[in-house]
Order: structure tokens, then sequence, then C-alpha cells
């Protein structure tokens, strides 16, 4: 037996909803003889390119569950923003769609006023893929003076691997680097970025044999859990910080990844940097 959508039919609502949205002019369709606003409902299957038969059954609650594949095209056909798609979804299986990674290049003013608003401690804001795209200056004080590297650099597996003063700042290298290895290829992975990281993972394990043999080893680690991180600052010297990374505005391709002094002295300590 075929799986039926709820009674209340509430797919097929947002669908007419989403339907009587639209301007049949802007989108090269006439606009003689409507009784109703909006697109017809052949109008949207053609714009889908799925069966108007099909569609009309998906409004009124008939013929099962849609696939993954018609609700993308019914996306497309009603030009949905990612929320509205994701709302979709929900209505028509349950669950969200797969993830899609979006190329990030910079952040919106607000958030880099978060980031400053958080100094005295250091946070940053990385993609899926561990690019740094924004900073406070307690991360530059503290971490790395990432606006000193050109933007191709500033990723923090890179750094990890292949930048010398990584190891120096780091009371256990080797294990805060597998942690970072475990947390990157689960942090990928969700945001659907796993073919974008492919010529960064081949490089490192061309340039690194410890990341090579950390890759390798296939160990995931949730880099959203919280950790204590100890760093070595060589003017005020060891630091503790509780560590946290947490997602921004909803979107798994960006995080916001937070160094929270353990202590007291270790805010004033980053303060007297900043001075």
């Amino acid at each position: 037996m075929s799986e039926h959508l709820p009674d209340e039919n509430v797919l097929g609502t947002y669908l007419r909803d989403r339907r009587a949205k639209l301007d049949p002019v802007a989108l090269g369709f006439s606009s003689e003889r409507r009784r109703t606003r909006g697109l017809r409902r052949e109008e949207v299957a053609q714009r889908a390119n799925i069966s108007p038969t099909w569609y009309t059954c998906l409004e009124q609650g008939r013929g099962g569950a849609p696939s993954a594949d018609v609700l993308d095209r019914l996306s497309r056909a009603f030009m949905l923003t990612d929320a509205e798609r994701e709302h979709l979804f929900l209505l028509g299986l349950g669950r969200p769609p797969e993830a899609r990674y979006q190329k990030s290049t910079g952040v919106t003013p607000r958030l880099q006023r978060v980031l400053d608003a958080l100094n005295p401690t250091p946070a940053l804001i990385r993609t899926a893929t561990w690019d740094v795209l924004a900073w406070n200056r307690a991360a530059t004080v503290m971490l790395v003076d990432y606006g000193a590297l050109p933007p191709d650099q500033r990723n923090l597996l890179r750094m990890m691997f292949l930048n010398p003063h990584a190891r120096t700042i780091q009371n256990d290298w080797e294990t805060v680097a597998r942690f970072v290895v475990g947390a990157f290829k689960l942090d990928a992975a969700r945001a659907g970025a796993a073919a974008d990281v492919e010529p960064l993972v081949d490089e490192l394990c061309r340039l690194s044999p410890e990341f090579r043999r950390m890759w390798r080893d296939n160990e995931i680690r949730g880099a959203h859990s919280d950790a204590v991180k100890y760093i070595h600052h060589p003017v005020i010297g060891p630091l503790a910080f509780e560590y946290s990374a947490f997602s921004v505005d909803g979107r798994t391709d960006l995080s916001m990844v937070v160094y929270n002094p353990a202590t007291p002295d270790g805010a004033d300590r980053i303060k007297s940097l900043l001075t």
C-alpha cells in the first residue's frame, strides 16, 4: 500500500499557497482568463518538468509521498529560498533535504560585530572546509594574525599541518591534530562539501606524512562537543580555553568557534595583549 500524506494535506496547502504567489507574466505565461491569482497547476508542472496529473495529486493529497527529486524540481519551480526548500522537504518527506554546500567568501557586518563583542574571548567564523572568514582582535593576538595571511592560506587544517607556529602554541599537538582531522571530516560531510575538500586533502597527504596517516585512520570526532584547549602564548604563557563551535544562523556551512578563557586570570592576560 502506498504511503499517503496526512489528512489535512499540509503539503498540498503549502503548494497551493506558493503557486498563488507567483506572477504568471513575470514567468512568461499569459495573464488572460485567470480566475485566480498565480500560476495554474499545469504551469507549475511545466516549470518543474513533472506530470500535471502528478502535481495535481500532490496538491490534493493523493498518490503517496513525493520523491526528493520531485521536491527539488518544485523548489526550483517555485524559486524557494533555502529555508523554504527545507520546509517543503519536511512537509513532503518528514526530513530535511540533503546538504548542498555553498562556498562562502565573507560574513555580514552583523556577524563581525558579534565577533568583536566577544573580545577578549578569541572567536572566529570558519566554513565547512575550515577556511577562516572572520575573526576578532583576541583571535589575532592569541591564535594567528589571519589578516596577515593570503586568503587561500587561512585554512585551519592547512595551518595545523604546514605552519610551524601551530605546533609551538599547542600543548599536545598530536592529540589536537587528530581531533582537528576527525572534526574536519565530519563538518565537510555534514555540509555536503566532501568533493570540495579533495584538492586540499590531496595536497596535505602529499606534503605531510602525519596528515596522511591520520586521514587514513578514519577517526571521526564531533567538533561541536565541549572541549578544553591549551595554548602556549609566547608573551603571556600557557592558557586554558573552553572550546565550543556553533552553527551560524542555522547554516551547515558556517561555524562560529569560541575559545572562552577557562579562568578570569586568562581573560585578564588576553586583555593585556589587546591594550
